[in-house]
């Protein structure tokens, strides 16, 4: 029986490469895989998984509209006789799915039987959840927490926004798109400090 799985962390925890990596052994063994990323995200590769690593593959967007489940069932139908079987759907910067996505995805887990695998941020830079996040801890069927590294040592699991001079950004809008030049994966001690300072 197909699940779908959320794969969340803070940022540099690996997350698109562990992606990339289960695509390519889905595809080492003869099934495909749809892969799937934010539309929001419109960085250099735009439309591809990009991993820090230097892992890269093309990718469908999705936007708040996109109804992911009703492509993936069109992709399905029209594969032919000899096209490899869909065997998972993978979506990155799953943080940025709808409530409405999520469910989408569950139901196309459920009804048709093909795993949904979704790889995000838990929450934001200022420690609150993102929507699609908070939907799938809600209703995946097994939550998988990858790990990341603070600079002490400890496990990083905040996200720290920061401005040019590398000064610690408190107030913004819930998105803003950026690497390593614009967050800081921190343990909540040292986001707490960052933010008090």
């Amino acid at each position: 029986m197909a699940k779908l799985y959320f794969y969340y962390a803070s940022m540099n925890a690996g997350k698109s490469a562990l992606l990339l990596q289960t695509a390519f052994n889905y595809r080492e063994r003869g099934m495909d895989v749809s892969l799937w990323t934010a539309a929001v995200d419109n960085r250099p590769a735009f439309g591809a998984i990009n991993s820090r690593i230097g892992l890269t593959s093309d990718a469908q967007r999705f936007s708040p509209e996109t109804d992911i489940a009703a492509q993936v069932r069109k992709e399905v139908a029209d594969r032919g006789p000899s096209d490899p079987q869909l065997a998972c759907v993978l979506v990155d910067e799953a943080q940025f799915l709808t409530s409405q996505q999520v469910w989408q995805l569950a139901r196309l887990t459920d009804r048709d039987d093909i795993p949904v695998i979704c790889y995000g941020l838990r929450t934001d830079f200022q420690g609150r959840l993102f929507p699609g996040s908070a939907e799938l801890l809600g209703i995946a069927d097994k939550l998988v927490e990858m790990k990341a590294v603070c600079h002490c040592g400890r496990k990083a699991t905040m996200n720290l926004r920061v401005d040019a001079q590398g000064r610690a950004v408190r107030e913004g809008a819930q998105t803003e798109i950026g690497g390593n030049d614009r967050y800081v994966a921190m343990c909540r001690k040292h986001f707490c400090e960052a933010l008090a300072g």
